[in-house]
């Protein structure tokens, strides 16, 4: 609801029309618009890309596009801008990506960098956790790790590793739960995926 002093001289309500809005009166909209989407918009994150470690970064960037264009002009449906926008982020990023096998990625300076590459800071961060991933998998079954490699780096589905390591399917369950259980005691507790940076 609008009140009177939100209208202008002409009856329109300024934040349809384009005028400029305080930065108050935009994260009063985002709180009441964008952000009860939220479970919604990890879902639909969660289904459509494959690594859900990335989800919680990708719902960010979708919140940051989102609130930028509702400084310069509000949505008129927030709801499927939201989701076009999410839509949209994720199109690009299938674009950019190339899978690295972990291996691969351990020495990041054998890595041919490119010249939009992360700043040394996000680049020592990233070395670290994936040197801190490395000995967490180091330190598993050799069947459990192997069984999450195929399944989580090179996509595997679990028939398809049964086939490639000649194991039934719910052998290939239980290796990756084990593994998966294992992983998140070495690494702190906490499910990879919402591990936070201190």
């Amino acid at each position: 609801m609008v009140d009177r002093a939100d209208i202008t001289s002409e009856g329109a309500d300024p934040r349809s029309s384009g005028a400029h809005m305080s930065t108050a009166e935009v994260d009063a909209w985002f709180a009441a618009e964008v952000l009860p989407l939220e479970a919604m918009l990890m879902q639909y994150l969660q289904q459509n890309w494959r690594n859900a470690s990335d989800v919680p970064d990708f719902r960010q960037e979708v919140y940051a596009r989102v609130y930028q264009a509702a400084c310069e002009k509000l949505p008129e449906r927030p709801r499927q801008y939201v989701f076009a926008t999410a839509r949209n982020l994720l199109i690009n990023r299938m674009r950019q990506g190339q899978v690295v096998p972990i291996e691969a990625a351990s020495d990041l300076e054998a890595l041919e960098i490119a010249a939009d590459a992360p700043g040394p800071e996000q680049t020592l961060i990233a070395r670290d956790e994936l040197r801190h991933l490395q000995a967490a998998l180091d330190r598993l079954p050799p069947r459990a790790r192997e069984v999450i490699l195929l399944r989580r780096v090179e996509g595997l589905s679990r028939p398809e590793i049964a086939q490639r390591m000649g194991i039934t399917e719910g052998t290939v369950s239980q290796h990756l739960e084990q593994g998966l259980r294992a992983l998140m005691e070495i690494l702190g507790g906490d499910p990879p995926s919402v591990r936070r940076l201190p």
